[in-house]
C-alpha cells in the first residue's frame, strides 16, 4: 500500500470535512456509476477556502513552472484562482489574477475577461478534471490573446481511461501542450481510505471503490 504525505491527507480531511468529497451510489453525466461524487463548491467558508487556496498554491510553486498570472475559469475556477493568489502572495509570489464570464457583457467594461491582463504565460487553475471541457474552452478563449499556457493545476485526477485510451489529463496536456497536476489522484483518496476508515464506510463501499478503479482508471 502506498503510503501518503502529510499534505495530501490534510487536503483529503479538509474534502471530507466540508462534504467536497461523499461517498455513495452515484451516477454521472455519462451514465456511469461511481463509488463517489466530488464538488468543491461545497467548500464555503473563509477558513477553509484559505486551506484550499494554500493547497492550490502549494501545488503551483512544487511545479517550479514560471508564469505571470493566474486564470481560473468560470465559475469555479474562480475562487479557486483568487484564493490560490492570495496564498501565493503570502509566499512572496505576487501575480496577477483573472477569470472569464460565461458570455460577454455589452456594457461597462465589456467582453468575457475579468481582472489582470491575461498577457504572457498563464497558469490555468480548476476543481476536478472529468472531460475538461471547461480548461479547454478557457484555452480556447486566451487564444486570441497574447497569452501562452504553461500549465494546469486541478485538485482531483480522476485518472478515467476514456475511449481513446489515455486519461482526462493526459488528453488536456496534450490539447494545451503543457503539463496538467493535480494536488489528489483518485488512487491517493484509495489509499486513504484504505488507511483511514470511515465511520460510514463499509468494506463493500471500499471494494467498490477498489473495483471501479480496476475497470475505469489508470495508474
Amino acid at each position: 500500500m502506498s503510503i501518503l504525505d502529510s499534505s495530501k491527507i490534510q487536503f483529503i480531511e479538509l474534502l471530507l470535512s466540508n462534504s467536497v468529497l461523499q461517498v455513495g451510489d452515484f451516477t454521472l453525466k455519462s451514465g456511469r456509476r461511481c463509488p463517489y461524487f466530488f464538488n468543491l463548491g461545497s467548500i464555503n467558508s473563509g477558513a477553509s477556502l484559505a486551506q484550499l487556496g494554500a493547497a492550490y498554491a502549494d501545488t503551483i510553486l512544487a511545479s517550479n513552472t514560471d508564469f505571470d498570472v493566474l486564470f481560473g475559469p468560470a465559475y469555479k475556477g474562480i475562487p479557486i484562482a483568487t484564493t490560490a493568489a492570495v496564498a501565493l502572495a503570502g509566499a512572496g509570489c505576487d501575480i496577477g489574477v483573472a477569470y472569464n464570464r460565461k458570455e460577454a457583457k455589452a456594457h461597462g467594461e465589456g467582453g468575457q475577461l475579468v481582472g489582470a491582463d491575461v498577457t504572457g504565460r498563464v497558469m490555468l487553475v480548476d476543481d476536478v478534471l472529468t472531460s475538461g471541457k471547461a480548461i479547454r474552452e478557457a484555452a480556447a478563449l486566451l487564444s486570441d490573446s497574447d497569452a501562452t499556457i504553461v500549465g494546469a493545476v486541478i485538485a482531483l485526477d480522476r485518472q478515467e481511461v476514456g475511449p481513446s485510451g489515455t486519461s482526462a489529463v493526459q488528453g488536456l496536456a496534450e490539447t494545451l501542450q503543457a503539463p496538467v497536476v493535480s494536488i489528489l489522484s483518485f488512487a491517493d483518496i484509495v489509499t486513504y481510505l484504505q488507511a483511514h476508515p470511515l465511520d460510514s464506510l463499509s468494506s463493500d463501499d471500499l471494494d467498490r471503490f477498489l473495483a471501479y478503479q480496476k475497470e475505469y482508471c489508470t495508474f
